[in-house]
């Protein structure tokens, strides 16, 4: 059966497309094998705050609980927790070229940005790309930002495998058809981001409904004065529709005015936040449950993990 990876960022506070692209195909898709993986090795490769991360890492799993992940069917990790990802790095690291590393947009970049430059920047897309091998996933869902990633995967477990032998699952990436593409609201030319420079572009999960509703009503939109969906003429117009519809199920109405429509999309928001936000102060209230949760979800995982491990070892040359 088709086993499939979902990677989460312990960094900043998850959003409404992280529910929608993300956690909600997550949930759809939870009659199949599925990993949710919060990727807090990732969150070092920056300069951070330690409490921040372990913190983060905690709210991560408590939310993806609060948004319906079921961890009886979908194994909830933090990579950092599971030792067979950073031994499976080095490994892939030895069958991996410096300029592939370097090429990688997102290390471009943060390193372009200035300051100290850690070498972990450098190799943490051979990080992911060993968060995916050492699971035997098939499928891995996957945005525009991290597709250069996942090739980069996909192209070390074909060099691997041709140079040493059948050892890795080759995964596909794919877009789920449920999944739409949210933008920012305050600059819908841009995807809804959590490093976004400023929060007034998006919807955090644990927002409470005044938050929600002002970010909302100052939503970009235009001069038109007509709601429809034109992506190239109207992007925030259409992106507010695309919301509307992802959050109630249904396509909207006649709507006349901006006004409206900012309106609905708050109801149907909130109608979609409230219980995560129910669900996730009582999860909050017994922070040992989700460390299980977490305990649960590597020892399901750790057996087949080990395995690749093991099976990589043999093929590259090392005593068992």
């Amino acid at each position: 059966m088709t086993r499939r990876l979902t990677g989460f960022q312990p960094t900043g506070n998850l959003h409404l497309g992280n529910l929608i692209g993300a956690m909600r195909p997550l949930v759809a898709a939870q009659d199949r094998p599925s990993i949710a993986m919060i990727a807090d090795l990732h969150a070092l490769t920056m300069e951070h705050d330690p409490e921040t991360v372990r913190a983060n890492t905690l709210t991560v799993a408590t939310v993806l609980l609060a948004a319906g992940v079921d961890p009886q069917r979908t194994a909830i990790i933090a990579n950092s927790q599971v030792p067979e990802h950073t031994e499976l790095h080095y490994l892939l690291e030895c069958v991996t070229g410096y300029g592939e590393a370097a090429r990688m947009i997102q290390f471009k970049e943060k390193s372009g940005a200035g300051g100290t430059v850690r070498l972990s920047l450098l190799t943490y897309p051979v990080l992911m790309a060993a968060d995916i091998l050492v699971h035997d996933v098939d499928q891995v869902p996957v945005g525009e930002d991290q597709s250069q990633h996942l090739e980069l995967a996909r192209t070390i477990a074909t060099r691997f495998n041709a140079r040493y032998g059948a050892t890795f699952v080759v995964p596909e990436g794919i877009r789920p058809e449920s999944a739409a593409r949210i933008m920012d609201l305050a600059d819908p030319a841009r995807k809804m981001s959590k490093s976004a420079p400023s929060p007034a572009g998006r919807i955090g999960l644990l927002d409470p409904p005044e938050t929600i509703r002002k970010v909302i009503s100052r939503a970009v939109t235009d001069t038109a004065g007509v709601v429809r969906h034109d992506r190239e003429g109207q992007p925030g117009v259409t992106n507010l529709l695309e919301i509307l519809r992802a959050c109630s199920g249904r396509e909207p109405g006649e709507l006349t005015s901006y006004g409206a429509l900012k309106r609905e999309v708050t109801d149907a928001v909130e109608a979609v936040l409230a219980p995560i936000r129910a669900r996730y102060a009582e999860l909050s209230e017994d922070p040992s449950h989700v460390r299980e949760v977490l305990a649960k979800g590597k020892a399901s995982v750790q057996p087949r993990a080990t395995e690749t491990v093991r099976r990589t070892r043999a093929a590259i040359g090392l005593l068992d």
